[in-house]
């Protein structure tokens, strides 16, 4: 007898192809009562698992979350369940690395700000010097599960890479080719500082306008992480006195930006909707990550990509 399943989330399509959708339904049912539900798949979207929710589902053993963080949905009462609880974080990393080393690629190159030059001046910009990649040098703030991707793939690069992070294991940064260093001698020495840090107390602001105006000339801030991270009035001030510096934010605070923000209008910012972690067909890597983890549930065998707590309350 297959155990009783339900999707919770916006769209079942949008993390759970359909060959995986099929798959699933293969080897769960999803016709059961919401009572007897005993799996839950989940992904963006998901409803709040408070104490109604989960007295409504007495027998649930497992949820299986193809996305992210998990901090949108888990409460106190869910912690105190004894539940399963798996996220395709992991799979939904890559992407963002991918995406932060396209940035710097280009960040490296000063492509936004020659563009930009180059829509209002109707030509080839003069007097631009741009480092490039070979010998740079790249801060990570944070060396967490995206910033040790990131670091990865800067590798072949030639770039010089710092990272600071309290938390970080000096054999895995050994490991990765990357120094740790203060926060203050990241901002002072990168030609491009990318942040991934968590969204935590103690990061609220982390990025304040002391550091933002310790920057390098003709440096770029990039944000793929959270907006909280950075204090953006500082960033407004610091961006109006120093045209020379360039933030790519993907993540803002409110996100989108308040239709009144001046981050709308800076030239030397540019805005992109949260885009950096999977879209489209990306989306699918987690759907099949969390296949592989239910089979792996229903084998009796031990999840691969378990949450707990602790690791949830740390994640971005």
């Amino acid at each position: 007898m297959k155990p009783a399943a339900a999707y919770a989330l916006s769209d079942p399509g949008v993390p759970y192809s359909a060959r995986t959708q099929q798959a699933l339904a293969e080897i769960l049912d999803f016709e059961a009562r919401e009572e007897d539900c005993e799996i839950i798949l989940s992904g963006w979207g998901a409803p709040l698992m408070d104490k109604a929710y989960l007295e409504r589902r007495p027998n649930l053993k497992a949820v299986f979350y193809a996305a992210g963080s998990v901090r949108g949905f888990v409460t106190p009462e869910f912690w105190k369940r004894d539940i399963l609880l798996c996220s395709a974080w992991q799979a939904n990393a890559r992407p963002v690395a991918e995406f932060t080393v396209a940035q710097i690629v280009l960040a490296l190159k000063h492509t936004f700000t020659r563009s930009r030059a180059m829509h209002l001046q109707r030509r080839r910009p003069p007097g631009f010097q741009s480092p490039g990649a070979l010998g740079s040098t790249v801060g990570l703030v944070g060396l967490g599960a995206i910033g040790q991707l990131t670091a990865e793939r800067l590798q072949g690069l030639e770039v010089s890479v710092l990272a600071a992070d309290p938390l970080a294991n000096p054999e895995t940064a050994q490991r990765l080719g990357v120094e740790l260093t203060t926060l203050d001698e990241l901002f002072h020495k990168s030609d491009v500082v990318s942040l991934h840090a968590p969204a935590i107390p103690s990061t609220l602001h982390l990025v304040d306008e002391r550091l933002l105006r310790a920057m390098k000339p003709l440096a770029t801030l990039i944000n793929t992480s959270r907006g909280s991270l950075v204090d953006e009035s500082a960033l407004v001030r610091v961006w109006r006195d120093r045209e020379d510096l360039t933030a790519l934010l993907d993540v803002t605070e409110p996100e989108p930006p308040e239709a009144s923000s001046p981050l709308y209008d800076l030239p030397n910012v540019v805005l992109t909707p949260h885009i950096a972690g999977s879209v489209g067909n990306e989306c699918w890597r987690m759907g099949d990550v969390m296949l592989s983890e239910v089979r792996r549930f229903l084998q009796g065998q031990p999840p691969l990509h378990r949450m707990d707590r602790d690791a949830a309350e740390r994640m971005t």
